[in-house]
């Protein structure tokens, strides 16, 4: 069977197995990361296959495929155009797809079925409640829209909003207004919920509270789909993530994973006032030297720091384009 896409036959070869991007002599290898990461045999929540759609000649989305399992954690990762939303939108049913097979929840969510959309949340990038209604209100209104809601006052309170439940929409923070979206998204009950940027215009103090909240609804058994700029995010939450770039998924583990895949390991320390960064595979061997050789001339190592690349560091190097660096 020929290869097809980026990764030759990635869909297949890669299903269970945690991969990244190799990019040494210049070519596209799917190095897998570790057999003790292969997840359990669970029922998946979603699964795409092969996944397609492009905008006139641009190719939005080449080839991608992934799976989430059930009571995941799951991130979505990628620069501006990289086809996050373009993703997230196909597997909510707002938008076609142009080849590539998907299951959400058991369902095609090109079809839209009721049933699938009793079953899942959605906090979009940006939304806009009636103003005028209170924060109560709201909650009932979109809870009317599902068979078996869930406790308005419950769902109020789990996000944090019970002191402004009697408050208009059009007086809330801007924090405030995306629990209210977060509350919207929960009152349904749902199985699987849709995350887009959920802590965009958040204060630290409320970054950590929606933090404890989301993985709150991990423990209740709720699969999220998490897409977000902040790489601290994606760290702290998703039991895995999936790095996009133009349209190709890159690297698919756990944030652990991606970060240990890379030997690179930076040294600082100053000399006579300057600093000296050191970058290095073999950091054991380069600070016994510098050590040796300090404790030989009888002096200090100032400011000696020995630094593992994040997971921003992993993510900054998968995104840039070949020929940047």
């Amino acid at each position: 069977m020929p290869s097809t896409g980026l990764l030759g036959d990635r869909g297949v070869r890669d299903r269970h197995r945690p991969w990244i991007l190799s990019r040494r002599d210049g070519g596209a290898q799917a190095r897998g990361l570790s057999a003790r990461a292969r997840r359990p045999n669970v029922s998946n929540a979603i699964v795409v296959r092969d996944l397609r759609k492009s905008y006139g000649g641009v190719h939005a989305l080449s080839g991608v495929s992934f799976e989430v399992a059930t009571g995941e954690v799951f991130g979505l990762l990628g620069p501006n155009g990289a086809g996050k939303t373009t993703t997230v939108e196909i597997l909510e049913g707002y938008r076609r797809r142009d080849s590539g097979d998907i299951s959400v929840l058991g369902h095609d969510p090109g079809d839209s079925p009721r049933a699938l959309r009793e079953q899942t949340g959605v906090v979009l990038q940006q939304s806009e409640n009636t103003p005028l209604l209170t924060v109560r209100e709201v909650h009932r209104q979109f809870a009317g829209y599902f068979a078996q809601p869930r406790d308005i006052d419950e769902v109020i309170e789990l996000v944090g909003l019970t002191h402004k439940r009697d408050a208009r929409v059009r007086t809330l923070s801007g924090g405030q207004k995306r629990r209210l979206d977060l509350g919207t998204a929960l009152v349904g009950d749902p199985e699987l919920v849709f995350l887009d940027e959920p802590t965009t215009g958040f204060d630290p103090a409320a970054r950590r509270s929606a933090w404890d909240m989301i993985r709150s609804l991990r423990s209740l058994g709720k699969t999220i789909f998490l897409t977000t700029h902040y790489l601290d995010e994606a760290q702290q939450l998703a039991d895995r993530v999936a790095v996009l770039r133009a349209g190709e998924i890159v690297a698919l583990g756990t944030p652990a994973e991606l970060i240990g895949v890379t030997r690179r390991t930076e040294i600082r320390h100053r000399l006579d006032g300057e600093l000296v960064v050191l970058e290095t595979d073999e950091p054991t061997r380069v600070l016994h030297e510098l050590t040796t050789r300090a404790l030989a001339e009888g002096r200090e190592l100032e400011q000696l720091e020995v630094r593992r690349p994040s997971l921003e560091d992993v993510y900054l190097e998968l995104v840039e384009e070949p020929g940047e660096r």
